[in-house]
């Protein structure tokens, strides 16, 4: 059967595990879904392609790394953190102006003054021109619409009320003054509509272009002198296409960590008629070890092989709107080997050297 045999090399990696946040952890071997991405985007692939992988590889060092962190929190807070006008508020952008910088971790005021840093003062007096806007329109919609105008209106509905009760029999003059209740019931609509629609213009909309920046450390874990075997296993016209365009692969995992291609190649992959060992660390089907397929090699007794169990994407399907990813389970693990005669329709020998006496256990996942 043929496959594509990639042999890669990156200087540093992160491959994000999901499910980190302050310290963002790596996975020991990129994940299918990040592999399988990376070469569609070298191909140019618009939609997915079918392919199934083996990825194996070994790295040098795991080192943690410290860096600062922008966080924009969801509201705007007037006694924490940064306070910065967004740039272009309309638009997918973080860039920003800082405003001012709260100088203690609470009793902080920027509005009124206090322990703060001024760095931007024109920005920071159209802060609390729409503080004091924002006052101004509760203490108008508090005494001039809930306080006066509301209770008249409420009056005269009342009082039509009334009048609906002494015409009720007078067909013309009843319908005048249904007509009225519903001239006082739209002026009610009207000017509340109003007033949101003034608020919304001149507060809400740029208000919101505020916020509260907090910067904070946070952790990253890298691998160092990484090096991969994948062997990608589709239908043809698509190996051929990963050959053409391999040296348009320039990252696995963030866009920094640069892929050096060293090896690129069309293998015919061969049934397990001899016993092999891993050369390589690799992720292995939870299947496979089960099913007793892969073994572990521990002092010439073969037994179960142990390692870490992950649940990696693969590939996913858009359900209204979201991702739902394909999951896989494998065993990442080393020193495995596979019995000569083992016959499964995933698990081949990758045969290389000059007497092909070595070879690579292809576990496609």
């Amino acid at each position: 059967m043929e496959a594509v045999r990639l042999k890669l090399r990156q200087a540093t990696a992160n491959y994000r595990r999901e499910e980190t946040v302050d310290n963002k952890m790596t996975y020991p071997l990129p994940p299918f879904s990040t592999v399988i991405g990376a070469l569609h985007k070298a191909c140019g692939y618009r939609e997915y392609h079918p392919m199934d992988l083996s990825i194996q590889g070994n790295y040098g060092a795991l080192k943690k790394k410290v860096y600062t962190d922008h966080c924009f929190l969801n509201r705007t807070e007037n006694d924490r953190g940064i306070l910065v006008k967004m740039i272009n508020p309309d638009l997918l952008s973080t860039a920003y102006v800082e405003v001012a910088k709260a100088k203690k971790s609470q009793g902080n005021d920027f509005y009124q003054g206090v322990t703060i840093e001024v760095k931007n003062e024109a920005y920071l007096q159209e802060y609390r021109n729409l503080k004091d806007l924002k006052k101004q329109i509760s203490d108008f919609r508090k005494e001039r619409i809930a306080e006066s105008f509301q209770p008249k209106l409420k009056k005269l509905k009342a009082a039509l009320k009334e009048r609906k009760k002494t015409y009720k029999d007078d067909a013309l003059r009843l319908a005048q003054i249904k007509n009225r209740e519903k001239e006082l019931t739209a002026l009610d609509k009207r000017v509340k509509h109003r007033l949101q629609e003034y608020e919304e213009q001149n507060y809400t909309i740029p208000y919101s272009h505020f916020r509260t920046l907090t910067k904070g450390p946070k952790y990253y874990e890298i691998l160092t002198e990484v090096e991969l075997v994948i062997h990608v296993r589709a239908e043809s016209q698509v190996l051929q296409d990963i050959l053409e365009h391999i040296y348009d692969l320039k990252a696995i995992g963030r866009s920094e960590d640069v892929v050096e291609v060293l090896e690129a190649e069309l293998v015919e992959l061969k049934e397990v008629k001899r016993a092999a060992k891993s050369l390589y660390h690799g992720y292995i089907s939870t299947k496979a070890v089960d099913e007793r397929l892969i073994w572990e090699q521990k002092r010439d007794v073969g037994g179960v092989a142990q390692g870490t169990r992950y649940f990696l994407n693969k590939d996913y399907k858009i359900v209204d709107g979201k991702r739902i990813f394909n999951k896989k389970a494998v065993v990442y693990t080393s020193n495995y080997y596979v019995k000569a005669g083992t016959s499964h329709s995933d698990i081949f020998l990758d045969c290389f050297g000059s007497e092909q006496k070595d070879a690579y256990i292809v576990n496609f996942i």
